[in-house]
């Protein structure tokens, strides 16, 4: 077994038998890196899933070793007094021999491609809310007061258009330069939105999570992108608490007690399940729901958000479900009086 302390440049090894016994400790440059691993025969080689980890994964295979990667928080409590890249990539291979310990699945070029895409059009969606922001903020100074959201637009321009309006020459400019950089955020949002929604129409395991409401082509993308294979979750509920929506446990004595959710797992998921559970909640969608169902009763005794990630968890073992089975979902009724 070999762990690796990946670096930009230097790259620490740490060599030991299966029973921990060491043998070699190395320090290797970017360039000899590659060829020492290509050298050796066979072995686990066993990595922090960290920066560039998935892609020395796919590399490490190629040589014929068997990867494995590890959450850099489940490294760190083997870590022995000093803090440095000998003593990181030893505390690495001590926690790969723990028998109880959890793995990180190795990404394909592709998922990693997808997840590029997904979080490219995320950091354009924030960076156009920090654009609106500081318009509604300039406006604020000078006694108009715009509401949150983008659909708020068309009254902004509108003031500025206003000749009547108070507002300086020069602060319509900047506002007005302000809104073209948002309509130019909001293309580049829309490339994105229709580049995913295509490639959610080609894969037939993105098509089948459609067909579960609340799930759209952004959730199937990352679903996809983010989630590691579905076989390697024993149950749904697994699954949601890997992506964190399951109580938080402060048990003790025999006693069980449970916060709220942990929020531990996969944030892109967790939050695109909440929002479309949300989405099914709204006094719209509310009409669609089956009365004396689970649902309903809830949203009769809870709060809206409460009900929403109940929700949340519930969509997330249905994921699970459907994709362990390879059957698009079917709604509850319909499949009874089937």
């Amino acid at each position: 077994m070999i762990g690796v302390d990946l670096a930009k440049t230097v790259f620490q090894h740490h060599g030991a038998s299966m029973t921990g016994e060491l043998k070699f400790r190395k320090k290797l440059s970017r360039g000899s890196f590659a060829k020492f691993m290509a050298d050796q025969p066979p072995a686990v080689i066993v990595m922090e899933a960290c920066g560039s980890a998935h892609y020395w994964a796919r590399e490490m295979s190629r040589y014929g070793h068997e990867v494995k990667l590890i959450a850099p928080h489940y490294v760190k409590p083997f870590v022995k007094r000093q803090k440095n890249d000998a003593a990181d990539a030893e505390a690495i291979v001590i926690a790969a021999q723990r028998p109880e310990m959890r793995f990180v699945d190795p990404r394909t070029a592709e998922q990693q491609s997808r997840a590029i895409l997904f979080r490219a059009r995320e950091r354009l969606v924030h960076q156009r809310t920090e654009l609106a922001n500081a318009l509604r903020g300039c406006l604020y100074e000078y006694g108009h007061v715009i509401p949150k959201g983008m659909h708020q637009l068309k009254r902004i321009d509108e003031i500025l258009n206003n000749p009547n309006s108070d507002l300086p020459d020069l602060m319509r400019e900047e506002c007005r330069d302000l809104m073209d950089q948002i309509a130019e955020k909001t293309v580049r949002i829309d490339a994105r939105t229709v580049k995913i929604k295509a490639l959610a129409a080609e894969a037939d395991t993105a098509r089948r999570l459609q067909t579960i409401p609340g799930v759209g082509p952004l959730t199937a993308l990352a679903v996809e992108a983010f989630a590691p294979p579905i076989e390697s979750f024993r149950c749904g509920r697994d699954f949601a608490a890997w992506l964190g929506l399951v109580p938080r446990q402060f048990s003790s004595g025999g006693k069980e007690r449970l916060g709220r959710i942990s929020k531990a797992g996969q944030a892109d998921i967790r939050r695109l399940l909440i929002i479309g559970a949300m989405s099914r909640l709204t006094w719209l969608t509310r009409k669609s729901i089956t009365e004396g169902s689970w649902l309903a009763r809830m949203a009769a005794r809870k709060p809206r958000m409460l009900v929403a990630i109940a929700l949340a968890n519930k969509m997330a073992r249905t994921i699970w479900a459907v994709l362990t089975k390879n059957e698009d979902y079917r709604v509850p009724t319909r499949a009874a009086v089937a």
